[in-house]
Protein backbone atom coordinates (compact mmCIF):
# COMPACT_ATOMS: atom_id res chain seq x y z
CA UNK A 1 0.00 0.00 0.00
CA UNK A 2 0.95 3.71 -0.83
CA UNK A 3 1.18 6.14 1.84
CA UNK A 4 0.29 10.28 0.91
CA UNK A 5 1.56 12.11 3.62
CA UNK A 6 -0.74 15.52 4.02
CA UNK A 7 0.90 16.68 7.76
CA UNK A 8 -0.83 20.11 7.46
CA UNK A 9 -3.78 18.03 7.64
CA UNK A 10 -3.66 17.13 11.30
CA UNK A 11 -3.95 20.83 12.02
CA UNK A 12 -7.73 20.53 11.16
CA UNK A 13 -7.66 17.42 12.63
CA UNK A 14 -6.55 18.92 15.75
CA UNK A 15 -9.07 21.55 15.72
CA UNK A 16 -11.86 19.69 14.88
CA UNK A 17 -11.76 17.96 18.04
CA UNK A 18 -10.96 21.05 20.57
CA UNK A 19 -13.90 23.42 21.19
CA UNK A 20 -12.83 26.56 19.34
CA UNK A 21 -12.47 30.12 21.13
CA UNK A 22 -13.95 32.70 19.96
CA UNK A 23 -15.36 33.04 16.65
CA UNK A 24 -12.74 33.82 13.49
CA UNK A 25 -15.79 35.30 11.75
CA UNK A 26 -15.22 37.87 14.64
CA UNK A 27 -11.66 37.46 15.37
CA UNK A 28 -10.07 37.36 11.84
CA UNK A 29 -11.18 40.78 10.59
CA UNK A 30 -9.99 42.35 13.87
CA UNK A 31 -6.72 41.13 13.46
CA UNK A 32 -5.41 44.17 11.75
CA UNK A 33 -3.64 42.39 8.99
CA UNK A 34 -6.01 41.18 6.18
CA UNK A 35 -3.20 39.18 4.20
CA UNK A 36 -2.52 37.21 7.38
CA UNK A 37 -5.92 37.00 8.25
CA UNK A 38 -6.24 36.23 4.39
CA UNK A 39 -9.42 38.20 3.44
CA UNK A 40 -9.70 39.26 0.30
CA UNK A 41 -12.37 41.88 0.55
CA UNK A 42 -14.12 44.18 2.77
CA UNK A 43 -17.60 46.18 2.58
CA UNK A 44 -19.10 47.93 5.09
CA UNK A 45 -21.34 45.54 6.62
CA UNK A 46 -19.55 42.12 5.14
CA UNK A 47 -16.04 40.62 3.84
CA UNK A 48 -14.82 37.72 1.87
CA UNK A 49 -11.61 35.40 3.10
CA UNK A 50 -10.15 32.36 1.91
CA UNK A 51 -11.08 28.88 3.70
CA UNK A 52 -8.07 27.71 5.68
CA UNK A 53 -9.21 24.05 4.87
CA UNK A 54 -10.44 24.53 1.19
CA UNK A 55 -12.37 21.75 -0.50
CA UNK A 56 -10.54 22.96 -3.71
CA UNK A 57 -8.06 26.03 -4.59
CA UNK A 58 -9.37 29.55 -4.23
CA UNK A 59 -12.29 28.19 -1.60
CA UNK A 60 -13.26 31.09 0.32
CA UNK A 61 -16.13 32.34 2.38
CA UNK A 62 -18.41 35.41 2.49
CA UNK A 63 -19.92 36.36 6.06
CA UNK A 64 -21.67 39.28 7.57
CA UNK A 65 -19.30 41.04 9.82
CA UNK A 66 -22.07 41.24 12.60
CA UNK A 67 -22.12 37.75 14.76
CA UNK A 68 -25.11 36.00 14.04
CA UNK A 69 -26.58 32.73 13.25
CA UNK A 70 -29.57 33.50 12.45
CA UNK A 71 -30.63 34.32 8.41
CA UNK A 72 -33.84 36.04 8.92
CA UNK A 73 -32.07 38.48 11.13
CA UNK A 74 -29.82 39.74 8.73
CA UNK A 75 -30.63 43.79 7.32
CA UNK A 76 -31.32 44.40 3.99
CA UNK A 77 -28.23 46.45 4.19
CA UNK A 78 -26.25 43.11 5.08
CA UNK A 79 -27.86 40.68 2.63
CA UNK A 80 -26.87 43.50 -0.33
CA UNK A 81 -23.35 43.61 0.93
CA UNK A 82 -23.52 39.76 1.25
CA UNK A 83 -24.46 39.39 -2.14
CA UNK A 84 -22.52 41.52 -3.83
CA UNK A 85 -18.99 40.15 -2.47
CA UNK A 86 -20.52 36.70 -3.38
CA UNK A 87 -21.10 38.11 -7.11
CA UNK A 88 -17.73 39.74 -7.18
CA UNK A 89 -16.12 36.41 -5.84
CA UNK A 90 -17.33 34.25 -8.55
CA UNK A 91 -15.78 36.89 -10.73
CA UNK A 92 -13.15 36.66 -8.84
CA UNK A 93 -12.36 32.98 -9.51
CA UNK A 94 -13.45 32.77 -12.63
CA UNK A 95 -11.42 35.68 -13.84
CA UNK A 96 -7.83 34.24 -12.32
CA UNK A 97 -8.65 30.26 -12.08
CA UNK A 98 -10.74 29.60 -15.04
CA UNK A 99 -13.33 27.40 -13.61
CA UNK A 100 -15.53 25.30 -15.01
CA UNK A 101 -18.36 25.95 -12.28
CA UNK A 102 -19.15 27.41 -8.79
CA UNK A 103 -20.55 25.74 -5.41
CA UNK A 104 -22.17 28.81 -3.91
CA UNK A 105 -24.26 28.08 -0.41
CA UNK A 106 -24.19 27.74 3.09
CA UNK A 107 -24.87 25.14 5.97
CA UNK A 108 -27.39 26.61 8.43
CA UNK A 109 -27.04 25.17 11.73
CA UNK A 110 -25.21 22.64 12.87
CA UNK A 111 -27.34 19.74 12.00
CA UNK A 112 -26.84 20.71 8.57
CA UNK A 113 -23.25 20.34 8.27
CA UNK A 114 -22.23 23.97 9.81
CA UNK A 115 -18.91 23.70 11.88
CA UNK A 116 -19.66 27.14 12.92
CA UNK A 117 -23.08 27.72 13.42
CA UNK A 118 -23.10 31.04 15.43
CA UNK A 119 -22.33 32.97 12.45
CA UNK A 120 -23.58 32.56 9.25
CA UNK A 121 -21.43 32.25 6.27
CA UNK A 122 -21.59 31.64 2.58
CA UNK A 123 -19.07 28.91 0.85
CA UNK A 124 -17.82 29.61 -2.67
CA UNK A 125 -15.67 26.51 -3.98
CA UNK A 126 -15.02 26.51 -7.79
CA UNK A 127 -15.17 23.25 -9.77
CA UNK A 128 -13.08 21.66 -12.33
CA UNK A 129 -14.34 18.44 -14.34
CA UNK A 130 -13.14 16.16 -13.29
CA UNK A 131 -11.68 17.64 -9.93
CA UNK A 132 -12.87 14.97 -7.74
CA UNK A 133 -11.33 11.56 -7.50
CA UNK A 134 -10.52 8.48 -5.40
CA UNK A 135 -8.42 10.61 -2.85
CA UNK A 136 -11.23 11.80 -1.04
CA UNK A 137 -13.19 8.66 -0.76
CA UNK A 138 -10.51 6.39 -0.37
CA UNK A 139 -7.66 8.58 1.74
CA UNK A 140 -10.09 10.99 2.81
CA UNK A 141 -7.27 13.72 2.14
CA UNK A 142 -8.11 16.46 -0.62
CA UNK A 143 -4.97 16.74 -2.68
CA UNK A 144 -4.59 20.75 -3.39
CA UNK A 145 -1.81 21.82 -5.97
CA UNK A 146 -1.37 25.19 -4.20
CA UNK A 147 -0.73 26.61 -1.31
CA UNK A 148 -3.04 29.08 0.68
CA UNK A 149 -0.42 32.08 0.41
CA UNK A 150 -0.39 31.69 -3.52
CA UNK A 151 -3.79 31.64 -3.85
CA UNK A 152 -4.27 34.72 -1.68
CA UNK A 153 -1.85 36.35 -3.76
CA UNK A 154 -3.47 35.70 -7.13
CA UNK A 155 -7.13 36.61 -5.82
CA UNK A 156 -6.78 40.18 -3.57
CA UNK A 157 -5.84 42.04 -6.58
CA UNK A 158 -9.08 41.00 -8.37
CA UNK A 159 -11.33 42.20 -5.30
CA UNK A 160 -9.30 45.29 -5.98
CA UNK A 161 -10.59 46.38 -9.31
Amino acid sequence: MERIWSPWRMEYIRAARDEPEGCIFCDLPNLGDDAAARILARRPLAFAMLNTYPYNPGHLMVAPFRHTGELEGLSDDELLDVDRLLQASVRALREEMGPQGFNVGMNLGRAAGAGIPDHLHWHVVPRWGGDTNFMPVVGETRVLPELLEETYARLAPRFSR
